[in-house]
């Protein structure tokens, strides 16, 4: 089981839904480099459960314990290891699950590829509790990037049928960005989170739950970082995206949309601003050839409902092979796109800081 990321800066994250303990450890960061916890601290927030009735009840402090890597303040350039306690298990939920693999989760292919030693308790490894170690390496990724002023910032695009206002693509405020990537339940506009709300708890009523799109946008990235063919900017974003539990799809730019369009409304003229090259539209989202070109960077992602619901499922019992019906008990999200808005953030960050080293411009 690999469950590391990246060529410079590598991240490999360990630990169970129900375990003692799950972390991340970060090797070949800059030595040197300032981190402050509080903002690290505001970013776990941000992902932690509990918060609401968007989000499951599971309470987690999510409080991270830097072990190693860190010293007043600063990056010795030694591995840096950040462990969370699991504090609010409750594994007797998950008893029968070894046998009767939940529609929607990888219980099953999990059972199949590792012969059935898995761990089925909250999802074990597979779990989206995994995203807590993420979203703390993305958080001093982000602290690494933004002394090179680059900036992170994410929204609910789209919650079930309801819609926030998308990114400007040629035009990012930073100041947006510096306001989404601090709040929970981010938006553009914060007049559609009424409605959001009650999509979430129409289907928390009837035991079900929905899904939605997250929108990232990055400014500061300078022109002339990726590369073609297998190392570009799409392909290294992405790869750290479906790593996230639940991303069914990735786009840049216009993504799939650009397949209707005609190359004469597809291209993005260049033109010259202040002694700099830009584009007039942004339609490939900042990217040409997997390398950027200086424009603001936009993807989104798109998360599928969270599948643990508690409504009635056709299984099998894989001791028996007969189908059995199962209804799932435990504590989870009727929607999981919230939670999942600094996550996308964090795996952006991670992705950008290795992108960046690769070209020596940390």
């Amino acid at each position: 089981m690999s469950s590391s990321f990246g060529d410079s800066v590598r991240i490999s994250i360990f630990g169970e839904s129900h375990g003692e303990a799950i972390g991340v450890v970060l090797d070949n960061l800059p030595a040197g480099c300032s981190i402050d916890e509080k903002q690290l601290a505001l970013q776990m927030a941000r992902r932690a459960p509990g918060r609401d009735l968007a989000s499951t009840p599971r309470s987690e402090g999510d409080r991270v314990r830097i072990v190693s890597g860190l010293l007043n303040g600063k990056t010795t350039g030694a591995p840096l290891c950040g462990m969370i306690e699991n504090t609010n298990t409750r594994s007797s939920d998950y008893e029968s699950l070894r046998v009767l693999p939940r529609p929607g989760h990888a219980d099953y292919t999990g059972a199949v590829r590792y012969n059935g030693a898995n761990d089925v308790r909250g999802g074990g490894h597979f779990s989206g509790r995994l995203t807590a170690p993420l979203t703390f390496a993305g958080a001093v990724c982000r602290q690494i990037l933004s002394v090179h002023e680059i900036r992170i910032g994410a929204h609910a695009l789209r919650i079930a049928s309801v819609t926030d206002t998308a990114f400007d693509p040629v035009e990012v405020p930073d100041a947006l960005l510096e306001r989404l990537s601090t709040e929970y339940f981010s938006l553009i506009d914060r007049s559609v989170e009424a409605a959001m709300r009650q999509e979430i708890e129409a289907a928390r009523k009837f035991t079900d739950s929905v899904g939605g799109v997250v929108e990232c946008a990055v400014t500061g990235v300078p022109a002339g970082i990726g590369s073609p063919m297998f190392y570009g900017v799409e392909n290294v974003l992405s790869s750290i995206l479906f790593g996230v539990p639940a991303v069914k799809g990735v786009e840049f730019g216009d993504g799939f949309a650009a397949a209707s369009l005609h190359g004469s409304e597809n291209n993005d003229a260049f033109t010259a601003e202040n002694g700099q090259v830009k584009t007039r539209t942004n339609h490939c989202g900042g990217i040409l050839g997997g390398i950027t070109t200086g424009m603001p960077l936009i993807l989104r992602a798109a998360f599928k409902p969270t599948p643990s619901i508690g409504q009635e499922q056709n299984t099998v019992n894989l001791n028996t092979l007969q189908n059995e019906p199962l209804v799932v008990h435990g504590r989870h999200d009727p929607c999981i796109v919230p939670r999942a808005i600094p996550v996308v953030e964090a795996a952006v960050a991670v992705g950008l800081v290795n992108l960046m080293a690769e070209r020596g411009r940390l």
